[in-house]
């Protein structure tokens, strides 16, 4: 099922995966605002502005490319509780992943622990080899992320290479359907 911006709207046992909508962005900026959240993505927490141009990145990402990130609701309580999807942003880094899917996911604090994100990054994945075929996705990791390395590994990732992204340690990892 697709909504009127194009975004299909796919699920797990826990949680709906669907477009941003307006009424998620208070609970958008707050979870990019815990520094629990950005300490291994962007290591700062971000601002009201920040915040709102990366929502409306979304938008863009699936009316562009096909794909994008979907904003995650927690089915017993409606409420935003984080984003997965894929996305290309152009990164300046050395291997170039531009063109290629670039796994993510981000959950707020109050979902973290529960094996959330394994059971959503893993149906996205299912989305992605459906509609990517037999392509390569990749994701970049903070190497000191052992929960996204440990969700990344049991989805499939394997380390490539260890480079910098924005001058810190990073890893880039791969998955092949």
């Amino acid at each position: 099922m697709k909504n009127p911006h194009g975004v299909p709207v796919i699920e797990t046992e826990r949680t709906i995966l669907r477009a941003h909508q307006l009424k998620d962005f208070d609970a958008y900026i707050a979870m990019w605002a815990d520094p629990v959240v950005t300490r291994f993505i962007g290591g700062k927490p971000r601002t009201r502005e920040e915040s709102w141009m990366r929502f409306l990145r979304h938008a863009g990402l699936w009316s562009l490319l096909g794909y994008g990130f979907w904003a995650i609701e927690e089915k017993a309580t409606g409420r935003f509780i984080g984003e997965a999807g894929f996305h290309d942003l152009k990164r300046d880094m050395e291997p170039s992943i531009e063109g290629i899917p670039e796994a993510g996911w981000a959950l707020a604090p109050a979902a973290h622990g529960a094996g959330l994100a394994t059971e959503i990054v893993s149906r996205v994945h299912g989305w992605g080899d459906e509609t990517f075929g037999r392509a390569r996705t990749v994701c970049i990791i903070d190497p000191e992320n052992t929960a996204s390395l440990n969700v990344a590994r049991k989805c499939g990732y394997i380390e490539l290479t260890q480079t910098l992204y924005h001058d810190a340690p990073t890893m880039l990892l791969e998955r092949l359907p």
